[in-house]
């Protein structure tokens, strides 16, 4: 069996690249227009003085300055030597002073002062600015956009910059290009299409190679082939202990593995070798894993080329929920981070090193130190930005029951720059999540012994706290499946079910018990997932033959659609929070005829209470 070859700490992972690559940049040439953000290989130099020659700084007269110096109000002297100045003309040779046309009496060509004019006087020298030959900027220095209309005054229209040459190497037989449909088996390579974005991003400059399969024999003329065109090669996958993982052996056979396994979930699977004095550095398959060795090792190591890595801001938040983890690894959390009645709170994402979406839904993340244990709920942590911090500022947190709907109101939100971030932890955690004050709205749908909708769980949860419920539509909930089952033919049927706490499970349960059907009738009622789409993908895939959702997720995925019930789905909003600008632009939106529009056409929307408020207390 396979086993890594050691495991290192991230923080001397960082330690051992530094020691044993020298990171000599490699340069390129590039139009001014392409320089802001790119760092300089060399000093920059003007190619001319400016100004060129003396020019005015005024409209007025050019003098020579040693005829005014008799000049008084008691004493106006009329000029002989004059020659009439606009800004920015060429003061003609002889001449070494400007007046201001507004200290001049003119009468029949002649000028006439009353105060004399010191030698220079609004005149702009030649080389008042840069001189010929004088240096604009050293070497190593980041070019901001502002300074770029500088370069071009002084007549640089092109530079050479530091940059990094990365080949990546994507491995296995498995891979398809992006916008190609995967078959069972295929996976769409991705993780060099998010490398090289990040790695260009900074100025390195990337060279994405053909797929290879999975033999070390072409992976190893890949390898070999990359080291000798660029400065550091990046092999993605390969690199865990699998049966088809031919990384570490290939780089042990082109040169020497470094280090074969790293204290970082995710990411542990990353190998750093060394071929031919170049870093060899094998990325790990699952994309969140790949995501943090590029964050969190190449970039930094990147910064010894004199590239501009720019460090991720933190934010000291609370965060929402526990977060355990065993000592010995940093681990990495995508989260989302927003700003509550004035206080940052963080909600960590799924730890799921395959979740892509977890990093598109995630604006911060968080670093828990190999040495500690975690953190509970309540413990004020550092929270580093994956967004601007303005952007962060704007997070609307929306946590509770899922619906689809959610993903079409933040896009109604973007051009008031607003984000919409959502968490789908069923409307129970939604409730709690209100009333520890962690979200600025909780989507809802409980079902009361009553019947009611809602307002029994918040006066449970939530006593003496003001909210308000913003209808967000009455909806439809029923049995997903390919043959059209009805709620009682799900016995017997493999089923999939939603998270305990989520107003659909409540949903279920309450049918169940009303139609006197045991729960362990359901082959898979412990089976869970988060979101209705999840439910109705299972159905869709065969693994499982039934499920509970709303309508339209199975109209989404063309499944047979059998009613159960129709719901209240609503928005919890604490009334404290009801002037926050974001929150009225939630409710503007909800109550807009575009998205009453939107939820006609995505069908089992009931729109005659959208938007509607109810008080409770």
């Amino acid at each position: 069996m396979k086993r890594y070859l050691n495991v290192m700490p991230l923080d001397d992972v960082l330690v051992l690249l530094s020691r044993e690559f020298p990171c000599p940049p490699s340069t390129e040439t590039i139009p001014l227009e392409e320089a802001s953000g790119r760092v300089t290989a060399s000093p920059l130099f003007g190619n001319y003085s400016v100004p060129e020659i003396h020019l005015a700084a005024m409209d007025g007269i050019a003098v020579v300055s040693e005829e005014t110096k008799d000049a008084a109000e008691q004493h106006p002297v009329t000029l002989r030597t004059v020659a009439r100045v606009n800004t920015g003309n060429v003061v003609p040779p002889g001449y070494d002073a400007v007046i201001m046309i507004e200290d001049v009496w003119e009468a029949d060509g002649n000028y006439t002062i009353r105060k004399s004019a010191a030698p220079w006087q609004h005149v702009r020298p030649a080389g008042e600015d840069l001189a010929e030959s004088e240096m604009v900027m050293p070497s190593r220095h980041r070019i901001r956009p502002h300074e770029t209309g500088a370069l071009a005054t002084y007549g640089i229209t092109g530079l050479d910059v530091i940059t990094v040459r990365v080949g990546l190497v994507p491995t296995g037989s498995e891979l398809i290009p992006a916008g190609t449909r995967p078959a069972p088996g295929q996976v769409v390579e991705s993780n060099t299409v998010m490398a090289k974005a990040m790695l260009d991003a900074v100025g390195a400059r990337c060279t994405r190679y053909p797929f290879v399969e999975d033999t070390p024999e072409k992976i190893r003329d890949a390898v070999e082939k990359a080291v000798k065109e660029n400065d550091i090669v990046i092999v993605s996958a390969g690199s865990s202990a699998g049966t088809k993982d031919f990384s570490a052996d290939v780089i042990a056979e082109l040169g020497e593995v470094l280090v074969h396994g790293i204290a970082t979930k995710p990411g542990k699977p990353a190998i750093i070798g060394k071929v031919d004095k170049k870093p060899v550095v094998g990325l790990p398959g699952y994309p969140l894993s790949a995501l943090t060795v590029i964050r969190e090792i190449i970039l930094p190591f990147l910064r010894n080329y004199g590239l501009a890595v720019p460090d991720h801001e933190v934010i000291r938040a609370t965060i929402t929920s526990a977060l355990p983890k065993e000592i010995g690894s940093d681990e990495f959390v995508l989260c989302t981070l927003g700003k509550v009645g004035g206080r940052w709170t963080v909600s960590p994402q799924s730890k799921g090193a395959g979740v892509q979406m977890s990093a598109v839904r995630a604006n911060a993340y968080i670093r828990v130190p190999r040495e500690s244990e975690g953190y509970n709920a309540g413990d004020e942590i550092d929270a580093r930005l994956m967004v601007p911090i303005q952007e962060a500022e704007t997070a609307l947190l929306v946590t509770g029951s899922h619906d689809p709907v959610l993903d079409y109101l933040a896009d109604l939100l973007r051009p008031e720059g607003i984000s919409l971030i959502s968490t789908h932890v069923g409307s129970m955690g939604g409730i709690i999540a209100l009333k520890k004050d962690e979200c600025h709205a909780a989507p809802t749908h409980l079902l009361s012994p009553d019947g009611t909708y809602n307002t029994g769980y918040l006066q449970k949860y939530l006593p003496g706290t003001a909210v308000d419920l913003i209808c967000v539509a009455g909806r439809q909930q029923g049995v997903v499946s390919k043959s059209g089952l009805s709620f009682a033919g799900l016995p017997g049927h493999a089923f999939i079910n939603r998270q305990k706490g989520s107003g659909t499970r409540m949903l279920l349960d309450y049918g169940l018990k009303q139609a006197g059907i045991d729960p362990s009738a359901l082959p898979g009622y412990e089976r869970e997932v988060t979101t209705h789409i999840a439910v109705a993908l299972a159905v869709k895939s065969g693994e499982a033959e039934a499920g509970l959702c709303v309508y339209s997720a199975a109209k989404a995925l063309n499944l047979p659609f059998v009613p159960v019930a129709q719901e209240r789905y609503e928005l919890a909003i604490r009334r404290e929070h009801a002037e926050d600008p974001r929150v009225r632009a939630l409710i503007k939106a909800i109550r807009s005829n575009e998205f009453r529009s939107i939820l006609s056409e995505l069908g089992g929307y009931d729109t005659s209470e959208t938007g509607s408020l109810r008080k409770v207390r």
